[in-house]
């Protein structure tokens, strides 16, 4: 009986934490990186600082909302110098546009924590639409939310001059992302 017990006790916690929903995002244990390349060499980065908002009920994803915005200025490439060229108006142009914007629009269950997440990434002020896979891990007082995608950095006015050249510097560039959401 209480080997019964403990196993009831144990599935409905587990639905719970399954059935919780997300409200904030925990932006000092989260991370947004990014790999492109150049020369056919991977450069590995990050975004150092960024904000984000987001209403998640696993149990009615349909009804999920969520922005991203990440300030371009906070770029680590770990190379001060690359850094600062990537500030710059050939490639992101921070005085003019410092920051880039995700907008989630839908969210879609894939079945066995994955969701397809479809939304509106915003750069340099031009908007383009993005899908990206995302996979949901619940936990005690969280739930990690990891993902990826590839944008089209020329798609947004991203490295002008002879850094558009995409033999120099390929065209996509991976951005993956792990956000760790509260209740």
């Amino acid at each position: 009986m209480k080997a019964i017990t403990a196993a009831l006790a144990l599935l409905i916690s587990s639905a719970s934490i399954e059935a919780a929903e997300y409200r904030r995002v925990d932006l000092g244990a989260s991370r947004i990186t990014f790999t492109s390349r150049q020369m056919g060499v991977a450069v590995d980065g990050a975004f150092r600082k960024f904000d984000a908002s987001v209403a998640l009920d696993p149990a009615a994803p349909a009804a999920a909302r969520g922005q991203l915005r990440i300030d371009l200025a906070s770029i680590d490439t770990g190379v001060r110098e690359v850094n600062e060229e990537v500030t710059g108006t050939q490639w992101f142009d921070v005085k003019s546009h410092p920051e880039a914007r995700f907008d989630m629009r839908q969210i879609q269950p894939q079945g066995g924590g994955r969701f397809q997440v479809n939304g509106t990434l915003t750069i340099k002020g031009i908007a383009q639409p993005v899908v990206m896979e995302a996979m949901l891990k619940p936990g005690a007082n969280q739930a990690v939310m990891d993902g990826s995608f590839v944008i089209k950095r020329l798609d947004y006015g991203i490295g002008g001059g002879v850094w558009g050249d995409v033999k120099v510097v390929a065209n996509e560039v991976t951005v993956q992302f792990q956000l760790v959401l509260r209740p």
